[in-house]
C-alpha cells in the first residue's frame, strides 16, 4: 500500500496542525496504523497508532491529551490532530501501515508513507 502524508507546516506553540495520510488501497480498512516522527538529528519514535477498526489507541506519553488520531476508512485516510504544540513536537512526521499493534509501537510497520514537516516555533 502507498501512504502520502500531508498537512505539515510552521505553527507557533499552542497551535494547532491536522496531518493527513491518504491510503492508495482500500485494503487500508484491514490494517493497524501509527504516525512516528523523527526530530533532528534524533531517532524515529512511535506516536501513536489506531487498530483497524478504529476501536482502540495508543498514545505515546509524550502526546497524550493533546493529539487524536482518528480514520476514515471509506476514505482510506487517516488523521492526526495535534493541538497545543510545543517545540519538541518539531519533526518530520511519518505515517505507517500493517503489522501488529505492537510491531507498531516497535516500530516494526509493513509500509511507510513519506514525511511531512512540522515545525514549532516557541
Amino acid at each position: 500500500v502507498q501512504l502520502q502524508a500531508s498537512g505539515g507546516g510552521l505553527v507557533q506553540t499552542g497551535g494547532s496542525l491536522r496531518l493527513s495520510c491518504a491510503a492508495s488501497e482500500r485494503t487500508f480498512s484491514s490494517y493497524n496504523m501509527g504516525w512516528f516522527r523523527q526530530a533532528p538529528g534524533k531517532e524515529r519514535e512511535f506516536v501513536v497508532a489506531i487498530t483497524w477498526s478504529g476501536g482502540t489507541t495508543y498514545y505515546a506519553d509524550s502526546v497524550k491529551g493533546r493529539f487524536t488520531i482518528s480514520r476514515d476508512n471509506s476514505k482510506n485516510t487517516l488523521y492526526l490532530q495535534m493541538n497545543s504544540l510545543k517545540p519538541e513536537d518539531t519533526a518530520v512526521y511519518y505515517c505507517a501501515a500493517g503489522g501488529s499493534i505492537v510491531g507498531l509501537r516497535g516500530i516494526r510497520p509493513n509500509y511507510w508513507g513519506q514525511g511531512t514537516r512540522v515545525t514549532v516555533s516557541s
